[in-house]
């Protein structure tokens, strides 16, 4: 097959919970991979805040809403001669469909690359799919697809329930889900019908209980065929894989069940004619005597990624170069550089993949989990042992008090045992602490808690072992207690000393993590990949560097008020560190994202955010270099941010700031007296720190006023108090005392980013919220350059800035937001790091930034960097970022704005003057509400 002269590769748009950083991920290796191979591509995306849609990536990059109008329009401009589609997710796969329903493909002679669209149909199509499967001799559970509310229900009382509702061509499990009574059912054969852009559902018999296995198969023309991974749901069928807790390499089944069921996933890849990457989902009896077939995702999915980072197997631009024609056996190895991509990675570790929820942000919300997806995030640990490899991913969230040993007090465990065991042990985001609970209290053993969750007894007996280890930690070696698993701070709460303890302990007695290598080969050859993980296990060499590091830490898992913005700016730092000649070394836990790619970086370093890893990585690097690394905290969101007391108390050299410059930004109070001191104007306002001095400031500030937490990101705890009732309101909530209160400024809210050398400062661009004062810039409307502002105005507000930025003692990037009311510049708060406008500013400008900071932090002036200092002139166009959120996954949720964001995302529209940018902006907006 000839190669192709230009490609159209489909982006999937902003994030939404279903559809996240995974596809970015996937975007930028294919992008990479075909331009790699001398082809053009033309990528068309409404996403700004993903590396695929910087041109250097994604080639000739148009960001744009992604409808068939729009997509029809490029196609008649860019005349490409072929069509990549299963690279992303959900929304490019059905762009797709409808590009061919709509003869557009065939009237432009357009190719699509990589798996036909006929596999596409027949995989989503739950009629369709389920025929192919049964030709083939495989078994799936019985079922019937249904157009019409009436038949749904005739079939449930036919087949009894429960039932699964399964709409077709539709992501995350949206609007499926359980049904026990005919009310049920048809509440929720509606809701699927609706949900489904072709209204076809398929009700099918429920396999509540079973276990969940999944399979990544890449296939090429030739019909060589491989299984990547094969991975485990620890929870059992009933919960959505994206928010069940998810193993690999398969620990609960005989080695000859596996094969069945590997060759069943290989047998379907076939029939279909896949060329690229699918994901396999299986269901499997209890006690292992039989399975069914439940679907097929004919694309790279969420678990494609997490299939990638936990084997090294890079399945996205293999999948890219399959559908270009190459075969898996004329591919090199992608790890070891000796022999074919032709191979099935083996795993001497266990990975272990966690889901990141939105509860904590959303209390009110409903917990409980089911098959429609409600998790914004994941993180991902590699050890030698399930065990010690779960205890890592939990660290790995980022729990803020929610580790290991957590326990609810209303649970009230320690005095007595939960009245209905089965009903306390209900899937919701909080039941693996539940189980760690009864075993600590002794109210049940492993065996109960499988009777109780079906889950398979081997993960609870692992759990069980968990538990014994927590009761004999006190007296045991130290050593003997890290192998176990247990971080620093679980070993000094169970010990009553300070975690800090815990560390000079173990560095007094030379005791430090190995890093082993990610190898996709056991350890069978040597292998060149620059990804490790830590382990108290065996060691392993490192080879050392002959160049100094810098450490990028990054943003962990995604999340509603950190996002995929922040892996952006990780990678376009990592990428300018490298262009400097340095070791640019990257230490995160996301499994979706590009810099847990790793080809982003010259080490990754797969592992918790946490002081205990980043301070081992940070001794590790020191030792391969024989110098300290410069660590880099400005591009990983407030979780890098928060590392920096502990890093300082180190002694550890942290680029472009001080720990002393962090504790201004974030102490509301310090940050008042500052303004107070450079003789800038603030909001009038003063501390609380109780609630009648929260009722007393109210009371001389009048209301409404505004109250903000310190150390927070994504206005999480901000609230805005009109009424003594909102007063009464925010006292019942768990505030986070002292808390600074402030009158309530009405203006123009503006996002400054301001980049300075330690002597001048400059300000690429000021982004110009259009929704007023109290709506959380994430989600709201806005604007670059300012559309209501003059340029004095303009001019003053960034000198504010960066006086701001030298006053701290700055060197790199510093996010301010300020109102600007009638002709004062009134500044709210400053964030001593990137900030989610980042990518808005460097995709509307053209200015990259990122790099720009970073060479700042690292020593180098504006000059150097080719940034004049002062406000920079406006380009030729003008951006309007919209946001966008998925909130209607999670019920009970309030979805009205305000000071704590909600959107989990957002596109931008870009023009040459501000009607059509927000016009551009609406209807990619649009193309992802629901």
């Amino acid at each position: 097959m000839s190669l192709p002269r230009k490609v159209l590769v489909i982006g999937s748009g902003p994030i939404v919970i279903g559809q996240a950083a995974e596809f970015d991920y996937a975007g930028v290796q294919a992008c990479l991979a075909l331009r790699g191979e001398g082809v053009e591509t033309v990528l068309v995306n409404s996403n700004p805040a993903t590396v695929m849609t910087d041109p250097d990536v994604g080639g000739n990059v148009l960001i744009g809403p992604l409808t068939l109008p729009y997509l029809q329009r490029v196609i008649e401009e860019q005349r490409p001669d072929a069509l990549l589609a299963t690279l992303g997710g959900q929304t490019g796969l059905n762009l797709a469909v409808a590009l061919d329903d709509a003869g557009i493909l065939e009237r432009h002679a357009i190719r699509v690359l990589g798996t036909p669209l006929t596999a596409v149909r027949a995989a989503e199509d739950r009629g369709g799919f389920r025929d192919l499967v049964t030709s083939i001799g495989e078994p799936v559970p019985e079922s019937a697809v249904v157009e019409r509310l009436d038949d749904g229900l005739r079939f449930m009382q036919h087949l009894g329930a429960p039932v699964v509702i399964r709409p077709a061509f539709t992501l995350g499990g949206g609007g499926g889900g359980f049904a026990t009574t005919a009310s049920e059912a048809r509440q929720r054969i509606a809701l699927g019908l609706a949900a489904s852009p072709i209204g076809q559902v398929l009700v099918e018999r429920s396999l509540l209980g079973w276990l969940e296995i999944e399979f990544e198969v890449v296939r090429d023309a030739a019909d060589t065929a491989i299984a990547i991974c094969g991975m485990e749901n620890l929870d059992p069928m009933g919960v959505h894989t994206g928010d069940s807790i998810v193993v690999a390499p398969i620990q609960t089944l005989s080695d000859r069940l596996v094969q069945r069921l590997r060759r069943c996933a290989l047998r379907i890849a076939r029939a279909l004619r896949l060329e690229g990457g699918c994901n396999v989902q299986l269901a499997v009896a209890p006690d292992g005597s039989d399975y069914r077939v439940i679907e097929v995702n004919p694309r790279v999915s969420r678990s494609s990624a997490l299939a990638s980072k936990a084997t090294g197997y890079p399945i996205a631009r293999v999948a890219a170069l399959v559908g270009l024609g190459r075969r898996l056996d004329e591919l090199p190895n992608p790890a070891t550089g000796i022999g074919s991509a032709a191979f099935e990675p083996a795993l001497d570790y266990v990975v272990v993949k966690l889901p990141r929820w939105p509860f904590d942000k959303f209390p009110a919300a409903d917990r409980s989990l089911g098959v429609q997806m409600k998790a914004t995030g994941e993180a991902m640990a590699i050890d030698r042992e399930f065990g010690s490899a779960l205890l890592k991913a939990v660290r790995s969230l980022e729990p803020r008090g929610r580790g290991w040993l957590w326990e609810d007090p209303t649970w009230d465990l320690a005095n007595r045992p939960p009245a209905d065991l089965a009903a306390f042990l209900t899937p919701t985001d909080t039941r693996l602490w539940r189980m760690a609970a009864l075993l600590r209290h002794e109210w049940t053993d492993a065996r109960g808690l499988s009777a109780a969750t079906r889950i398979a007894p081997w993960f609870t007996e692992r759990l069980a072992e968990l538990a014994a280890s927590e009761q004999a930690l006190v007296g045991s070696p130290l050593e003997t207690v890290k192998r176990t698993g247990f971080g620093d701070a679980d070993i000094a709460a169970l010990s009553g000393v300070p975690p800090a303890a815990i560390r000079r302990a173990r560095v007094r007695a030379g005791m430090s993590p190995a890093y082993r290598r990610v190898d996709t080969c056991a350890g069978e050859f040597p292998a060149q990949t620059p990804y490790f993980y830590s382990s108290y296990a065996e060691p392993e060499v490192t080879p050392p560097s002959d160049r100094r590091s810098v450490i990028v830490v990054g943003s962990g898992p995604i999340r509603i008020g950190q996002g995929i913005e922040f892996d952006y700016c990780s990678v376009r730092a990592a990428w300018a560190i490298r262009e400097m000649g340095l070791d640019a070394v990257v230490i995160n836990n996301n499994p979706e994202t590009v810099s847990t790619d790793y080809d982003a970086c010259s080490r990754l370093y797969f592992e918790p955010l946490d002081t205990e890893s980043v301070l081992d990585v940070i001794d590790h690097e020191r030792a391969l270099t024989g110098e300290p690394p410069h660590v880099v905290l400005t591009f990983g969101g407030q979780t890098a941010i928060d590392l920096a007391r502990d890093l300082a108390y180190a002694d550890v050299p942290i680029a472009g700031l001080t720990a002393d410059a962090i504790e201004v930004t974030e102490d509301r109070e310090r940050f008042a007296q500052l303004l107070e001191r450079l003789g800038i104007d603030g909001p009038r306002g003063r501390l609380a720190a109780d609630a009648g001095e929260l009722r007393t400031a109210a009371i001389g500030l009048g209301l409404p006023v505004i109250v903000r937490p310190s150390w927070v990101i994504g206005g999480r705890g901000i609230a805005i108090l009109r009424s003594s009732s909102d007063v009464a309101a925010y006292l019942a909530t768990d505030v986070g005392w002292p808390i600074r209160v402030d009158a309530l400024v009405q203006g123009i809210e503006l996002d400054v980013d301001a980049i300075t050398d330690g002597r001048d400062w400059c300000v690429p661009a000021i982004v110009e919220q259009l929704d007023p004062p109290g709506v959380h810039s994430g989600d709201s409307l806005a604007v670059l350059p300012p559309q209501r502002l003059s340029r004095e105005l303009q001019e003053r507000a960034a000198e504010a800035a960066g006086r701001i930025a030298l006053a701290l003692g700055i060197r790199g990037i510093l996010n301010v937001q300020m109102i600007v009311d009638q002709h004062r510049v009134v500044v709210i708060e400053a964030n001593p790091r990137a900030s989610r406008t980042v990518p808005v500013v460097a995709k509307t400008t053209g200015r990259d930034i990122v790099a720009a900071a970073v060479r700042c932090a690292l020593g180098a002036s504006l000059a150097d960097v080719g940034l004049a200092a002062g406000l920079l002139a406006d380009g030729p166009m003008v951006g309007v970022k919209a946001p966008v959120g998925s909130l209607w996954r999670l019920p009970g949720v309030d979805s009205a704005v305000g000071p704590e964001m909600r959107s989990t995302g957002e596109v931008l529209g870009l023009a040459d003057n501000y009607e059509v940018a927000r016009r551009a902006a609406g209807e990619a907006a649009a193309a992802h509400q629901r």
